[in-house]
């Protein structure tokens, strides 16, 4: 198994919350999972694959505490590293930015030479428009909890199966 580090953003703790339920699926001990607020992005040195993940906020914003995280993170080396994505957004009220920070922090992180991983399919979900999706699949897991808290735990468990750990 790949030493994996989960980072995350969360405002609400709904960011919080699946982050640790996605450690607990991997089986993860809680000392591999940091918030972004208070984290070292040297941290990320140690890990084979890094698991990102943020809430979306607005009409499409990252995740406060990513704002000072990720400009630091961009300027590591993670040649070699997997990242895979996952993310908190409303697709009812926010339809037409639904997840968008996702695509923010690829789009930061993507000349650090690390490759993305843990795309998806974006049948079964309802939003009008996203920045997530690329060439007909999703970028990461993109969990809806105001809306779809039913279909949380099989989009994580489909995109944990996405990619090998």
């Amino acid at each position: 198994m790949k030493k994996i580090g989960i980072y995350f953003g969360s405002s609400t703790d709904t960011t919080t919350d699946i982050a640790n339920r996605i450690a607990q699926k991997l089986g993860l001990a809680g000392d591999d999972v940091y918030n972004v607020s208070d984290a070292d992005p040297a941290s990320a040195a140690q890990y084979e694959m890094l698991l990102l993940g943020s809430s979306t906020w607005g009409c499409g914003d990252l995740q406060d505490d990513w704002e000072d995280f990720l400009p630091k993170l961009k300027t590591m080396d993670l040649s070699g590293k997997e990242i895979a994505l996952f993310g908190c957004g409303d697709s009812g009220c926010y339809s037409d930015t639904f997840c968008d920070a996702l695509a923010t922090i690829k789009e930061e992180l993507s000349s650090t030479g690390a490759s993305f991983v843990g795309q998806m399919s974006p049948d079964g979900y309802t939003y009008d428009a996203t920045r997530c999706e690329e060439d007909g699949k999703l970028i990461g897991c993109l969990i809806d909890e105001a809306n779809e808290s039913d279909e949380t735990d099989d989009r994580i468990d489909t995109w944990l199966s996405s990619f090998s750990h």
